[in-house]
């Protein structure tokens, strides 16, 4: 009787807990020190079926199966699994109390007796589950090739208890922790899953003319830490602030790196589309922001790490306490499908050679004791000195010194090899290069050799890509040079992430996040889209693909246009063609070149007429309609071979073809510098705005030059970087259909 009244009284003092705190049902599910542990009966537990709420089937998840199979041994978790029924029934506290009191009757007086779920037939969707007890599991998270190095100790698995950002804290509330840990309501999950946004904040952005920052969600500066570390382990905080000093940048809280660190840790999806880049006289801007992301995905890496250790450890120290108890406090569940948190997506080499240099450099001297695999790294992504030129911003140290731009020569002066996949694994006191994907930490990558890697999966059975399941940041950077490969491959690449794995690869199920389980892990990841330019297809991806539960932040900018670079004094008219929607823009733009421009060209005994043309697409339809035109022309494109472009750029200069037909792709990785133009008719506006000055300035001076370029309403973007934003926004408003610059 003594401990049926202490049950009592326990029971009274939660049910006055819950009613003064509001506590939702998802968090009764995670606090194991306010659960009674009392036998279920197993009619309640057997009888559980498809049920209907409010009239509608309610599927039940992965998480739920898995409660529901492992349940067949185990007393408490038949109880979650019935917990977890009840929180989707939305049965008040009172209910569920009632509940549990008639059982401790009936359990007292001798009621029924406990059995569990007996149904072990569930879908698993692919994990072997034996038992709630898996025994000499291989965790998938902490595989390593060598026990030692995976051996962390208590420094710093302990690290947050005197942790600037934690200090005098019992309760972790880290951006990580309450990022990862935020059970999402079926609302929330439905909003999401409409991927309709409303940005509704707005702030100026500092250190960038003219812009300012948009968000879907809280303001993130509101919820920037008062602490010094700003959410930063202080380990990593106190490295950085030293390296910083050592570079004498000033104060490094009002820094740009700081900033941008802030905006990051607070996990919300960003789309900075317009970061001057290292190889466009924005060398300390583009540092300043990689250094900002890399510190982010460090701490994402080392807080997981320290919380699997710290769980582990507890594990060990509780070595009788049954698995049940584990997942039934929720403290524990720690996991993803896979190791792997953080991805870099790159363009080239060169770029991941930059990237990982730093990397190494901005984690903590007692974390890098040894660097495996630093001397083939170097060798296969470096290639003369490119890195050094890049920190001198000095190309021109060369011997001889290229006719290339300068941007050029620091862009393509290293290793522009655009197809890599490497994995990086952070161990005690070392980091391992080229480690297996499925026990490293960071994957960097280019979309092209990723989408490889995706290829292969497809055709080989044995081979799969799921070490992309768990990616948790995602971070893109040169996004605007990716656009001049294939953005396409960016597209398949995400869409492969955050996918329900195929195989197991030695995960400890019972510690994986219901959230993976229920296959909600999309919503959790947060997206890093940085690039010097913005185009449809990034905003295309940045609405659609990211679906970042926390919200959204993004980049406007007002742009003052690159017309005052034209170094020539020519006319540039610009024509405005109409186009019903952005799918018939392409056939509007080719039917107004054939009626309106080609016709006048066509004639002209002079020659000399270069089309300018941004995408391969329009290239091929322009080129086939020249052909039925039989009209006298030359091509220099991305695939033309060089033998066939050096005779076309000689048959161009003595007038042997009238047309040249010339990509925004092919001037990308060539930088020609094409002679004899007379006469330049952009048919689409470039996406770099700097090629816009570049190809106008090769028009050779004399009386009969001229310049044409067509443009419409979808092609806004592209027109505000060259004519700038207020003289775009009245060119594609304005009642007329021509506009002339001198």
């Amino acid at each position: 009787m003594a401990r049926k009244e202490s049950r009592k009284r326990s029971k009274a003092t939660k049910v006055a807990e819950n009613a003064k705190k509001g506590s939702s049902s998802a968090k009764r599910r995670r606090s194991d020190d306010k659960i009674i542990d009392v036998p279920m009966p197993a009619s309640s537990a057997s009888d559980v079926s498809e049920e209907e709420i409010g009239g509608v089937y309610r599927e039940p998840s992965m998480y739920d199966n898995l409660l529901k199979a492992l349940g067949s041994g185990s007393d408490k978790l038949a109880k979650l699994y019935m917990r977890r029924q009840r929180e989707q029934e939305g049965l008040s506290d009172d209910d569920d109390d009632e509940e549990e009191e008639q059982e401790e009757e009936e359990d007292e007086d001798g009621g029924p007796d406990s059995a569990g779920v007996s149904d072990k037939e569930d879908d698993h969707e692919g994990y072997e589950i034996t038992g709630p007890e898996p025994a000499n599991v291989d965790h998938g998270e902490e595989a390593a090739s060598e026990d030692e190095e995976e051996s962390y100790d208590g420094h710093d698995a302990d690290d947050d208890k005197h942790n600037c950002d934690t200090a005098n804290k019992t309760k972790d509330t880290s951006s990580f922790q309450l990022h990862l840990t935020r059970t999402l309501k079926s609302e929330e999950v439905d909003d999401l899953t409409k991927k309709k946004w409303k940005f509704k904040w707005e702030m100026p952005a500092t250190n960038i003319p003219v812009s300012k920052w948009i968000g879907t969600s809280e303001h993130f500066m509101k919820e920037v830490s008062s602490d010094l570390c700003y959410g930063l382990k202080e380990k990593l905080f106190k490295h950085w602030l030293n390296i910083f000093g050592t570079q004498g940048s000033g104060d490094f809280h009002s820094s740009k790196q700081r900033l941008f660190f802030s905006l990051c840790n607070s996990y919300q999806d960003i789309m900075h589309c317009n970061k001057k880049p290292f190889y466009l006289k924005g060398l300390e801007e583009d540092s300043s922001i990689m250094d900002a992301y890399i510190m982010h995905a460090l701490n994402h890496i080392y807080r997981t790490r320290d919380l699997v250790t710290k769980n582990d450890a507890k594990q060990k120290k509780n070595e009788d306490s049954k698995k049940e108890d584990i997942l039934y406090g929720g403290s524990f569940l720690d996991h993803g499908f896979t190791r792997p948190k953080v991805m870099f997506l790159l363009p080239l080499r060169s770029i991941a050679l930059r990237v990982i240099k730093r990397l190494i450099q901005l984690t903590p001297s007692s974390d890098k004791t040894n660097v495996e695999y630093f001397d083939r790294f170097s060798e296969e992504f470096g290639a003369e000195d490119a890195e050094d030129d890049v920190s001198k911003n000095d190309a021109s140290s060369k011997s001889q010194k290229s006719v290339k731009p300068t941007d050029f020569q620091l862009l393509f002066g290293g290793n522009h090899d655009d197809h890599f996949v490497v994995g990086i694994k952070f161990t005690k006191k070392s980091i391992k290069l080229y480690s297996d994907f499925y026990s490293s930490d960071i994957i960097i990558a280019s979309p092209l050799g990723l989408v490889t890697k995706i290829g292969e999966a497809e055709i080989d059975k044995d081979k799969d890509v799921d070490y992309l399941s768990s990616i948790e940041v995602l971070i893109v950077d040169h996004a605007d040079v990716i656009a001049m490969q294939n953005w396409s491959h960016v597209n398949t690449v995400i869409e492969q992430l955050n996918c329900t794995p195929s195989k197991q690869h030695g995960t400890d199920i019972m510690r994986i996040r219901p959230w993976y389980l229920d296959g909600q892990a999309r919503f959790y990841r947060q997206t890093i889209l940085l690039s010097s330019f913005l185009n449809p297809e990034m905003n295309a991806l940045f609405n659609r693909l990211c679906v970042n539960y926390e919200g959204k932040v993004k980049l406007l900018t007002e742009h003052k246009g690159v017309l005052p670079k034209v170094l020539l004094q020519v006319r540039k008219v610009y024509e405005r063609f109409d186009a019903p929607s952005i799918t018939e823009v392409d056939d509007a733009r080719l039917d107004y070149f054939t009626k309106r421009v080609f016709p006048k060209i066509k004639d002209s005994l002079e020659g000399g007429t270069m089309l300018f043309i941004s995408s391969y697409f329009e290239f091929v339809r322009i080129r086939n309609f020249l052909k039925s035109q039989n009209a006298s022309f030359c091509l220099l494109g991305e695939y033309t071979k060089p033998s066939d472009i050096s005779r076309a750029r000689v048959w161009f200069f003595e007038g042997k073809r009238k047309i040249m037909l010339y990509t925004e792709r092919a001037h990308f990785y060539h930088r020609y510098k094409i002679r004899g133009v007379q006469n330049l008719i952009v048919y689409s506006l470039p996406e770099r705005k700097e090629f816009y000055p570049e190809i106008i300035n090769m028009l050779e001076a004399s009386k009969n030059i001229a310049c044409s370029v067509l443009f419409s309403r979808f092609d806004h973007l592209r027109l505000e970087r060259i004519v700038g934003t207020h003289a775009a926004k009245r060119m594609l408003s304005s009642d007329k259909d021509m506009f002339v610059f001198c």
